[in-house]
């Protein structure tokens, strides 16, 4: 993949995200909905990001320690009743070390 410097509208189609908890549970759920072409283009975009040699990507461009990551805004890459979300790597470029939140299966 070729690293994309400049972000934004990576969604086509219809995409819809939100969270979701149920009064009877503690729990919260994040709903994913899109039409073909919405669901398609999210998958892409995984892809791009999970394919994608961190370590190649000029420094200026992804600092060591950083990790590449996509804002999907409403009514942009999203529905306007979406929620914003951020889609990015758990490793860090250079280190390859998760953030400090993250707690395995």
């Amino acid at each position: 993949m070729e690293y994309k410097k400049i972000k934004g509208n990576e969604i086509e189609g219809h995409l819809d995200i939100f969270s979701y908890q149920n009064e009877d549970d503690k729990n919260e759920t994040i709903l994913i909905h899109g039409d073909s072409e919405g669901l398609k283009s999210l998958a892409k975009l995984l892809i791009d990001i999970a394919e994608l040699n961190q370590e190649e990507v000029n420094d200026t461009d992804l600092p060591i320690g950083a990790r590449e990551h996509y804002h999907l805004s409403p009514g942009v890459e999203l529905s306007n009743s979406s929620s914003e979300v951020i889609v990015g790597r758990l490793d860090a470029k250079g280190t390859g070390i998760f953030y400090d939140r993250f707690i395995p299966k």
